[in-house]
């Protein structure tokens, strides 16, 4: 499937890919959209570990997305106690081009397994939007502290059956 100008897949990720998702990862106002990131995003060894152990767990499903051969962000479902929870992240420069909306709906087709759970920042639009269309339904709120914004925040809570 593809935009209307981009041809956006999804792969396996691989060793270079990680390389830009610590570069995206970088960005400060993704980070502060996505309201989460590590403690120190600019530690290269706290993300090769997290990213060890998500690729390693053989619960996970994690894809690069990949825009005409470049990778442009990523997704990933993974077991949070006995619900499986997705997560992704796309390079900004890809945002309100509906690459991630592409790309969320290639995983939904690969992952069928459900509940299928998802928690966003009540103020990533682009992100709650993308969820509610797919059929998400919000099914709570937390209040948890946001590493990239220094303070608490509001994550709703989505899950789809």
């Amino acid at each position: 499937m593809s935009t209307p100008e981009m041809n956006v897949t999804l792969r396996d990720v691989e060793s270079a890919d990680l390389d830009e998702f610590f570069r995206f990862q970088q960005d400060a106002d993704a980070a502060h959209m996505a309201g989460f990131a590590p403690t120190n995003p600019k530690d290269r060894s706290i993300f090769d570990h997290h990213w060890g152990e998500l690729l390693n767990d053989e619960r996970s499903l994690v894809r690069t997305i990949d825009v005409d051969g470049q990778a442009a962000g990523s997704i990933a479902v993974f077991r949070d106690g006995d619900v499986h929870e997705v997560m992704f992240w796309t390079d900004k420069q890809f945002w309100d081009k509906g690459v991630t909306t592409t790309a969320f709906d290639q995983f939904l087709k690969e992952f069928g397994e459900r509940p299928l759970r998802a928690r966003v920042v009540t103020d990533n639009l682009g992100s709650l939007r993308i969820l509610e269309s797919r059929g998400f339904t919000e099914i709570g709120e937390e209040q948890v502290f946001s590493n990239a914004r220094a303070q608490v925040v509001t994550e709703k809570i989505f899950e789809l059956h």
